[in-house]
């Protein structure tokens, strides 16, 4: 899937902001709204591997997280009509690849239960890290990704956007439309099957240590 090709949605218009026009709004992001190829795909190739990142945190599963980070891509490039400058561009950017996630997600499950009604047999999170990161977050994140492929999905999801998207509680009860009481409840247990995977890991290194 190439984000920019020609069949790309026709250029879109500047959003106003709440500082009075255009020139609150990146110049980067500017020329992309402008209808600038080049500025959508050098924008998108930024992108990328912080999306990449976002996804796995979210997608249990290597193949699933890359069909996931290019639909996220482009629901980026389509949304950009809908960034008001409010807030950072990367905030607002992750914000609709966990939403992407989400729906394609329940999309899934949507189809899954509509084949089987048919009877057809068929600890701590780290902020995703930037592209020139160092070597050991990249490590500590992916030990994070395998520990979190482990635990429930609405769990995972929970985590992740507390912990990795920094939204408060009743931000994510909002985002996922649940009551306050049951985000609570799934940082809870996910955090509280996280500790145990890795002091049971931790165990397992320091006796082989030995």
């Amino acid at each position: 899937m190439n984000p920019t090709d020609p069949k790309s949605p026709p250029p879109l218009s500047i959003p106003k902001t709440r500082k009075g026009g255009p020139e609150a709004v990146d110049p980067q992001l500017r020329a992309v709204l402008a209808g600038n190829r080049e500025a959508a795909e050098a924008l998108l190739e930024e992108l990328l591997p912080r999306v990449r990142n976002l996804v796995r945190y979210l997608v249990k599963g290597d193949a699933e997280a890359e069909d996931f980070s290019q639909e996220a891509l482009l629901a980026i490039l389509r949304g950009l009509k809908s960034y008001r400058g409010e807030g950072t561009f990367r905030s607002w950017a992750d914000r609709v690849v966990a939403r992407t996630v989400f729906a394609g997600l329940k999309r899934e499950r949507n189809e899954g239960a509509r084949r089987n009604a048919e009877g057809a047999e068929q600890v701590e999170l780290v902020a995703v890290p930037s592209e020139d990161a160092p070597l050991d977050e990249y490590v500590h994140r992916r030990h994070m990704v395998t520990l979190l492929d482990y635990i429930p999905a609405e769990q995972r999801h929970a985590l992740v956007l507390h912990h990795v998207m920094e939204l408060s509680v009743p931000e994510i009860a909002e985002e996922l439309g649940i009551p306050f009481e049951t985000v609570r409840s799934r940082l809870r247990l996910g955090r509280t099957a996280l500790r145990a995977m890795a002091e049971k890991k931790q165990e397992a290194e320091e006796k082989a240590s030995r």
